[in-house]
């Protein structure tokens, strides 16, 4: 994402003042180039410039329209921002939040596994992940799905997300699934505005205000692992959690993706994902694959692990394995 200051002559249209405007090294869209006029010609006349031409949604400000890609934001912005959403918030849901930007750690790369032996399908993972992520509450929007599987048999195609009968069951076990924080995602090579990428500790994250909701890295995703937001975020303000990460579980705006971050608000300060925490059978293990010494690692030592849909080629950093 770099802003190219030499542009070549057929390659730029001046103002009306014959200056050349900048070109945007990325893919174009209507959003990307209206950011660039917008930059160009300040607030107030890409306001009135603008309205003809797009309709911009009311719930998002002209100055949110052209904020600038996370990674382009300096220290100063973020702090500008994250006080505009934390204000936002406050008027719209009346409950006060604290929005922070917890960087990867050094050296630092995340792995979870999944024991299938001890997972009984209790849904207490969705549960939680729900609640600490601000999930729409209109919708069934967990990050996590849990697939009851016919013992035997490792067809997905078959498995089922809609059982609502006593768990486990006789002949059954059960599977969550979410983000395998792929070290090649295929959603990252889909989005064709760079609003997703993987970082340093190998988590793939979303820059929610720059997502144009094209929708191009859920159909590219092979693990369902991705979620749209169809309607504007609907949570009580007694269970909003107020402990947010501007690339992790703030609330996030209608017509954006979202997807599992590894609750990376929590795991970036030594804490554990929400789903582990909930965990009622100790069925999940997540740690630092960098270290020898981690749960994870003793996990891929000593057990027979397997990972989804290995013949894709995308090498998930999410792990399952049987007792036996």
């Amino acid at each position: 994402m770099t802003v190219d200051d030499t542009p070549s002559p057929d390659a730029s249209q001046g103002d009306s003042n014959g200056h050349q405007l900048p070109i945007v090294n990325q893919p174009a869209t209507r959003r990307t180039a209206l950011k660039a006029v917008g930059a160009a010609l300040g607030l107030a006349a890409f306001g009135k410039a603008v309205s003809p031409l797009w309709s911009i949604p009311e719930h998002v400000s002209v100055d949110e329209f052209l904020q600038q890609h996370y990674q382009e934001l300096t220290p100063s912005d973020k702090d500008r921002i994250f006080a505009r959403l934390e204000s936002e918030t406050k008027e719209e849901f009346g409950v006060d939040v604290t929005i922070s930007d917890p960087r990867p750690l050094p050296g630092v790369r995340f792995g979870y596994a999944i024991n299938l032996s001890k997972c009984n399908g209790n849904g207490a993972c969705m549960e939680a992940c729900s609640k600490e992520n601000n999930h729409h509450r209109g919708i069934d929007q967990s990050y996590i799905r849990v697939l009851e599987m016919s013992k035997g048999s490792m067809d997905m195609e078959h498995g089922t997300t809609t059982f609502d009968h006593t768990v486990p069951q006789d002949g059954k076990f059960y599977m969550p699934v979410q983000c395998q924080q792929c070290e090649k995602p295929p959603c990252v090579s889909a989005c064709p505005v760079e609003a997703t990428w993987q970082e340093d500790d190998g988590i793939v994250v979303v820059d929610y205000n720059w997502c144009i909701g094209c929708r191009y890295c859920e159909a590219a995703c092979p693990y369902h692992a991705r979620r749209f937001n169809w309607e504007p975020p609907e949570i009580p303000a007694d269970e909003i959690n107020p402990d947010q990460g501007y690339l992790s579980n703030r609330i996030r705006p209608q017509g954006t993706m979202e997807k599992c971050h590894f609750c990376l608000h929590r795991t970036r300060e030594g804490r554990a994902p929400a789903c582990l925490e909930a965990c009622p059978t100790g069925a999940r293990v997540f740690g630092d694959l960098n270290d020898p010494e981690s749960d994870i690692n003793w996990v891929l030592e000593n057990k027979r692990v397997f990972v989804l849909k290995e013949e894709l080629g995308t090498q998930p950093n999410f792990f399952y394995f049987f007792d036996s």
